[in-house]
């Protein structure tokens, strides 16, 4: 009997990448390989790339060593944002056999005919312009939780970011297929679904290859929340201009989508919005947030910054920093500003010192520990529902609750995927908090 091919992958990024990975694996799956770990010794080993930041860059060089110090005779792919932005540079990594572009990824088991190692990697890259057609996708591979994607690319020109230049134009899944991979996903009991993309917000557009819009967002996230079997729903991350108080309100009464938004802010200075080209200022920000805790007290609301772009001087910093503090807000992720290959933002004046990027996004971090601090502190005494994760960390279980406050019991297997009634009860010294069973 032929001995089966074993097959492994890695993912850099976001849950987007997460979700395309899977199912690129389960083609390889239906082609006859067997999937192992990326810690296992494989015949194929597929790096899922990301180049939002320079780090994920240099990731890669060390993943490919992991890879051949398991097997150096291993065929190893390249695929992702970093492969259709650079794929030159990747196919000249030693031990990368093949480089595929952005329409050429999910075809990767077309490409695996011959498994002997290439001199020089192979390069299938195409004009970011013909990747124009969609592709649905969707994780299993953590029986908690699955990321669906409901869109990609983006149409928004941000003069610091690649992405459009990696992942082309927006364009969506179309109604249909999103309920059915929702179904899909929840007939594996699997408890939670978060919703991903590159520009969730701008979901329906080029929805059926036009540039209309077929369906809103809020349409979508209407019908999501009738599909069956369905325990919770979260959205990933979604621009302030594209969330509608509509949207918030009928989450505000949902089923299934729960209290916790992630809404990008980049910078609390007006002059810094302008600079980076973003479809908003501060206010709009800010009636967001007042509009979120109005009609969800409760809610988790989280937030992406930018630190260190050109023109952030020491007084635009302190005025994010400050907008920052001063908004009820639960978290903050913080990024230092990396310039980007074809990007606006990489020619304007007022670059700012590394030590200075670094020194202030050092400063957000304790902000942002602060707030989730707080966050926690006023949720204690609250009644909430937690789903527990699959891992057994240091003898304990964790879980977040709808609201995105991460908690953690003493582990037992059988908590594993399930959905219990508690009560926040303490902080422990780590930041996770303790609670009671209520049922």
């Amino acid at each position: 009997m032929e001995n089966r091919k074993k097959v492994a992958f890695y993912t850099l990024g976001c849950k987007l990448n997460f979700s395309e990975t899977s199912t690129i694996a389960r083609s390889f799956v239906d082609e006859g390989f067997d999937r192992v770990e990326f810690e296992d010794v494989a015949d194929i080993y597929v790096i899922n790339t990301c180049s939002v930041t320079e780090n994920a860059d240099k990731q890669f060089k060390q993943i490919v060593k992991k890879a051949q110090k398991k097997n150096e005779k291993a065929f190893i792919a390249a695929v992702g944002c970093y492969a259709q932005l650079k794929p030159a540079e990747l196919a000249n990594v030693d031990g990368v056999d093949l480089v595929l572009g952005a329409t050429e990824k999910f075809k990767l088991t077309d490409y695996i005919n011959d498994l002997s190692k290439n001199e020089m990697g192979q390069v299938h890259s195409c004009e970011i312009s013909e990747a124009d057609f969609y592709v649905g996708s969707y994780s299993i591979g953590d029986r908690t939780r699955a990321f669906l994607k409901v869109q990609d690319g983006c149409d928004y020109k941000c003069t610091y970011c690649t992405i459009p230049l990696a992942r082309g134009i927006s364009r969506s899944d179309t109604m249909e297929n999103v309920l059915k991979n929702a179904a899909e996903i929840s007939a594996q009991d699997i408890k939670e679904i978060v919703l991903t993309g590159v520009n969730i917000g701008d979901y329906g557009k080029g929805e059926f290859g036009n540039k209309k819009h077929e369906h809103t967002f809020l349409e979508l996230v209407q019908a999501l929340d009738q599909v069956e079997g369905i325990e919770r729903l979260r959205i990933s991350s979604i621009e302030p201009n594209l969330l509608k108080n509509e949207t918030i309100e009928f989450v505000s009464k949902s089923r299934t989508f729960v209290p916790h938004f992630h809404i990008p802010l980049q910078s609390g200075n007006n002059d810094i919005l302008k600079k980076m080209k973003r479809r908003y200022m501060r206010e709009l920000y800010v009636e967001r947030v007042d509009k979120i805790r109005t009609v969800m007290p409760d809610c988790c609301i989280g937030v992406d910054v930018i630190v260190g772009f050109p023109g952030e001087t020491d007084e635009k910093f302190l005025d994010t920093y400050n907008f920052l503090s001063n908004l009820d807000i639960s978290y903050l992720h913080v990024f230092t500003y990396s310039e980007r290959d074809n990007t606006e933002a990489i020619a304007m004046e007022g670059v700012v010192p590394m030590e200075v990027r670094n020194k202030r996004s050092k400063m957000l971090r304790g902000l942002s520990v602060k707030k989730r601090r707080a966050f926690y502190e006023s949720q204690l005494g609250n009644e909430k529902t937690v789903l527990f994760e699959s891992e057994n960390k240091e003898g304990y279980i964790h879980g977040f609750t709808e609201n995105y406050v991460k908690v953690k019991t003493p582990w037992d297997p059988a908590l594993v995927n399930t959905l219990r009634k508690i009560k926040l009860t303490k902080i422990d010294d780590d930041g996770i908090v303790r609670f009671d069973f209520l049922d």
